[in-house]
């Protein structure tokens, strides 16, 4: 894409909200729940991959009929967050209150209907809440907010505060001498952040070893290319030095991606930084790697191309 092509999608984006909330489908979204291990690897990536399945298929179409939404950098982070809540975390919808659960912060709070999709499939949120996104009143804000939901651990959106959040926490669960973990799923332009790197060198400091921050390396950010902003690379390297235990994972496998998640809190006693390749818009093929969709709405006829696609993926 040329850079008058990618101008060109930007100004096609719609400035006021198109709402169209008669194409949304009722509150028939299933919910697949959790998938232990004793289930064998074949089981766990096959109920994942279609946990991923459905949570694009209604994600779409609450960007569509809300006229509102970050659809590539949540069709990316997709997979982690299903991999995570139905299957990797040790929290439950019955467990939510338990002060002994994993906790997961979404740093990059603009992907909130991704998040809030896979909260209603791992049955943590009534699916019929699916139909109030970014409605008036509604608790299904463009970001998420834990005053809201009780499922949400932080509230986010400003880039750059849900890591530093994190590493409270598990700041806490060191002192309360806890095994209790703490994911912060974070995006690669994000960490263009000043304060992501002050609190990667705190964690690393304090050997906060129950601490793993899932970085969505999509190499996208909203309108150009990371490396074309503020390159991160060496990227591996750099969270290395800082004290951190690095592992770098296709954020699309969630065999790979559970496998990596398991061995957290690492023996080494660092905190875990998990580079998660992923691409922006997957695995559609019209909105992969294409920055345009950073903030855009499909049009009727995207979001049928979509799902057809959704179908056979």
């Amino acid at each position: 894409m040329t850079i008058d092509d990618a101008i060109a999608s930007t100004v096609e984006e719609d400035l006021v909200p198109d709402v169209r909330a008669e194409e949304l489908p009722g509150p028939d979204l299933p919910v697949l729940g959790r998938i232990g291990t004793d289930a064998g690897a074949d089981a766990v990536a096959s109920h994942l991959r279609e946990a991923g399945r459905v949570v694009r298929r209604r994600d779409i179409q609450m960007i569509r009929a809300s006229g509102l939404g970050h659809i590539g950098g949540e069709f990316s982070v997709i997979d982690i967050l299903v991999t995570l809540y139905l299957h990797s975390m040790n929290v439950t919808p019955e467990t939510v209150d338990d002060p002994e659960r994993d906790r997961l912060v979404l740093s990059k709070g603009h992907a909130a209907a991704a998040l809030y999709t896979t909260l209603a499939v791992a049955g943590f949120l009534p699916p019929a809440e699916l139909t109030t996104f970014m409605q008036p009143e509604s608790m299904l804000n463009g970001h998420p907010a834990n005053t809201k939901i009780k499922a949400v651990e932080a509230s986010t959106g400003p880039l750059g505060h849900g890591l530093p959040i994190a590493v409270g926490m598990a700041m806490a669960a060191k002192l309360d001498r806890s095994p209790r973990r703490t994911f912060v799923v974070l995006g690669d332009g994000e960490m263009q952040e000043g304060s992501n790197w002050e609190a990667l060198m705190t964690a690393g400091n304090h050997g906060l070893s129950g601490l793993t921050a899932v970085i969505d390396r999509n190499r996208l950010q909203q309108g150009a290319r990371v490396a074309a902003t503020n390159d991160l690379e060496p990227l591996p390297d750099k969270l290395a030095a800082f004290g951190w235990e690095v592992v770098e994972v296709d954020g699309h496998d969630h065999a790979a991606l559970a496998a990596v998640f398991a061995a957290v809190p690492a023996v080494s006693g660092k905190p875990t930084a998990v580079i998660a390749r992923t691409t922006k818009g997957h695995p559609v093929s019209f909105m992969s790697d294409d920055v345009a969709w950073h903030h855009k709405v499909p049009s009727e006829q995207q979001v049928e191309a979509a799902l057809r696609e959704l179908e056979n993926a």
